[in-house]
């Protein structure tokens, strides 16, 4: 399969991101290189069933690098903490979900260095 551009619904979805960050943060929206980014990201996990910078640039025909894409997700100041959170609470509210527990739990992976349960609830006005 061919990823040159993101799917409508992907773009769709970091525009509303990006305006949940700035509601929540004013200046913490992404930059117009980050939001290409996490367009081409999402893209090639639905794509590629998989998160293989490799198997990205291989979809991409070349156009995004397995270099770029790594170093965005590891040296672009993205506020990951904001990210997530309204990320869940766009996800959240698009399938009326009002309550509720989250929960992560990385205790399988041998990189993991706390093995816990993190349970949070998200509020939103």
């Amino acid at each position: 399969m061919l990823m040159n551009a993101p799917a409508t619904f992907i773009q769709s979805y970091i525009d509303d991101l990006n305006d949940a960050l700035n509601q929540l943060k004013p200046g913490a929206a992404l930059t117009r290189i980050q939001a290409a980014w996490l367009g081409a990201c999402l893209t090639g996990i639905l794509l590629m069933n998989s998160v293989c910078w490799a198997k990205f640039e291989r979809a991409s025909l070349g156009d995004c690098k397995v270099a770029a894409l790594s170093w965005v997700f590891r040296k672009a100041s993205i506020p990951w903490d904001c990210l997530l959170r309204v990320s869940v609470v766009l996800i959240l509210k698009r399938y009326g979900i009002t309550e509720g527990v989250l929960a992560f739990d990385e205790s399988d992976r041998a990189r993991s260095i706390v093995s816990q349960i993190n349970n949070f609830q998200i509020w939103s006005a």
